[in-house]
């Protein structure tokens, strides 16, 4: 039978939020005991709420259930299945009412709205403490109707529980009238608060586990920066000394020496990427960039001209340099490298041209180029300069080799952040 099958359904639904609500109070408990035990201040608002909140107020039906025993009632089993209707209807609803979807259900609307008949055909007919189901009514409405509706169905059904019961009971209408809206409103209160303030919590955790994927990502793309290029150098200006070493020692101890600032150099900036003060010199890049060219055996030309620049400004351009001069000595075979920066007084330009092979190799998705020319290092400065209101181009040049073109406001804040 279908109406069997719904009963089953509907028991099994208690009975699991009932799990629920009782592995939430043990979650809740343990959370506690081991805040009081570290000495920390406990702020989980508790388990979220269910329909076993609401449950102990159907006491306030006792009066009309202590009649019915009584015989006080007539036609005693219509108000027994008149009760019976409205504590069904009453747990059904306020059981969906904690959930978004269930709530705002046709099904739990079209149960509000029985809900209310049977209450005002009960207090019609019987009067006397069957009128306490008003408030009831009021607090299942209050748990489900929320937002711009609240306010007009609660002074609806003030309305109608104040002339029902002036029917029935005279002045004591102003008692069930007053408690039927306070009911509604401080229940809807209650709740838009509950929801609101976990929604608040699960937006802080969700902002906490972003700051730490940005400063994960932040850490590892300067990382990859620093590391990619200074290692790069060093291999370079180590196959430079060795191969000096046996014509030209002083030339050969002139790059060992060289090897030992660069590793000191980068020991530094690792300590500062650890911490995330580090802030790039185009200056210092840009003299980096000559010597590790030199050392590969690649002829550097550098032009710069323009307006000063902000620090955060340089700092991009500074790793726009790094990673385009270290792709050119790990995978160009260039022998010519043309460095170009370009202001205006609202935009400066960056241009990195060499006259190797890079754009062949990069056009095979399997080479080392491509790797690294299309991977992690010009990929996460893209993103950089994309947040700093810039762009990141690169690509085979005019005639021949590879181009690495980046633009970026002058002026501007915070452009070394990450994005999310």
């Amino acid at each position: 039978m279908s109406w069997m099958r719904g009963v089953t359904c509907q028991v099994h639904e208690w009975r699991a939020a009932r799990a629920r609500w009782k592995a939430d109070m043990e979650r809740y408990k343990t959370e506690q005991r081991t805040a009081r035990a570290s000495g920390k201040e406990v702020r989980d608002p508790g388990p979220p709420p269910t329909g076993f909140a609401l449950l102990p107020w159907l006491l306030m039906g006792m009066g009309a259930f202590s009649n019915i025993l009584q015989g006080r009632t007539q036609q005693p089993w219509i108000g027994a299945i008149g009760l019976l209707a409205f504590n069904s209807l009453y747990i059904y609803v306020t059981f969906r009412a904690f959930v978004k979807e269930t709530r705002e259900a046709r099904s739990t609307r079209v149960a509000l709205v029985l809900m209310g008949l049977v209450t005002c055909t009960l207090a019609i007919v019987y009067g006397g403490t069957w009128l306490y189901f008003f408030p009831l009514l009021g607090l299942a409405t209050g748990a489900i109707v929320r937002g711009a509706w609240l306010g007009r169905t609660g002074f609806a059904l003030t309305a109608v529980a104040a002339v029902v019961s002036a029917y029935r009971a005279g002045w004591d209408a102003v008692n069930v009238a007053y408690g039927t809206f306070l009911s509604t409103m401080v229940t809807a209160a209650i709740l838009s608060l509950s929801e609101a303030v976990r929604e608040l919590r699960a937006a802080r955790e969700e902002l906490a586990r972003r700051a730490v994927e940005k400063e994960r990502l932040r850490f590892s793309r300067d990382l990859h920066d620093l590391l990619g290029h200074t290692l790069s150098v060093i291999v370079v200006k180590s196959e430079a000394a060795r191969r000096l070493a046996t014509r030209d020692l002083d030339a050969a101890l002139v790059q060992v020496t060289d090897i030992e600032s660069v590793g000191r150099q980068a020991l530094t900036e690792i300590r500062e990427a650890v911490t995330g003060y580090r802030e790039g010199s185009l200056a210092t890049e840009l003299d980096r960039a000559r010597s590790a060219l030199s050392a590969a055996g690649v002829e550097p030309v550098v032009r710069q001209s323009g307006p000063p620049l902000v620090p955060q400004t340089e700092a991009l351009l500074g790793w726009v340099v790094r990673e385009a001069v270290t792709n050119v000595v790990r995978h160009s075979g260039a022998t010519h490298c043309e460095i170009t920066v370009d202001g205006t007084p609202d935009r400066v330009r960056l241009t990195v041209t060499d006259d190797g092979t890079g754009s062949a190799a990069a056009s095979s998705p399997g080479s080392a180029a491509a790797a690294g020319i299309g991977g992690t290092g010009l990929k996460g400065l893209t993103e950089r300069l994309a947040t700093a209101g810039g762009s990141l181009e690169a690509g085979p040049g005019a005639r021949a080799g590879f181009q690495v073109r980046a633009e970026l406001p002058v002026e501007a804040t915070d452009l070394t952040e990450v994005p999310a």
